[in-house]
């Protein structure tokens, strides 16, 4: 079993804006391989995000475009399912910002950690990543893209082998959770089983 663990920081308020990401491989026991870089956005950065993760304009001035790096994301992301925290954000991100350079989406299936923790830790107040980080004494970089993926990853083993469960099949059987999926200019989003038909979202 393999999975991939995506977290991107953005410039602005723009899904077109990726100024990070951070990649982490585990085959649900522990870290195999892991991935991270800068991405010079080719956009402005706003005061605000600045402030979350710390990323300016200088730090990325000669890093690579997304457009540059594509090709080694898209080698990671092929390795097996796909997991963010709050994957509606990290997605729309991956999707907006393909869309931007006229990149093809990739075929992959994704999972949202902030779905499965309120399925397994039902009696958190909230299930923000550090506070899911603290609950598990999981010691950690808030807003740095690798940190926050390695998070996530962390979260997805112990949902594993807290649920008793060996296979993240077996864990979305267990939990009744279906899992999103991203396909060639249009995707599905993950959610709580209710019915046998899915809606699919096509984008112009």
């Amino acid at each position: 079993m393999t999975f991939v663990s995506i977290d991107f920081e953005t410039a602005n308020e723009k899904r077109t804006s990726p100024c990070a990401v951070g990649i982490v491989v585990s085959n649900g026991l522990q870290i195999v391989d892991e991935y991270y870089s800068l991405i010079n956005p080719l956009t402005d950065f706003r005061t605000m995000n600045m402030q979350i993760h710390g990323i300016t304009p200088e730090h990325v001035r000669y890093a690579p475009t997304f457009s540059d790096i594509w090709p080694v994301l898209q080698t990671y992301l092929q390795q097996g399912m796909v997991i963010a925290h709050n994957a509606s954000f990290d997605m729309s991100v991956l999707r907006h910002t393909l869309d931007h350079f006229q990149l093809a989406y990739p075929d992959l299936g994704y999972l949202c950690t902030v779905m499965l923790s309120k399925q397994l830790w039902p009696q958190l107040h909230n299930y923000k990543l550090d506070t899911l980080a603290a609950y598990h004494q999981i010691p950690f970089d808030h807003h740095h893209a690798l940190e926050d993926a390695r998070v996530a990853a962390k979260l997805l083993s112990k949902a594993l082998h807290e649920s008793g469960q060996h296979t993240i099949e077996g864990l979305l059987t267990a939990y009744q959770i279906q899992s999103g999926k991203i396909f060639q200019h249009g995707y599905t989003p993950p959610k709580k089983k209710k019915s046998h038909q899915r809606k699919r979202i096509y984008l112009s």
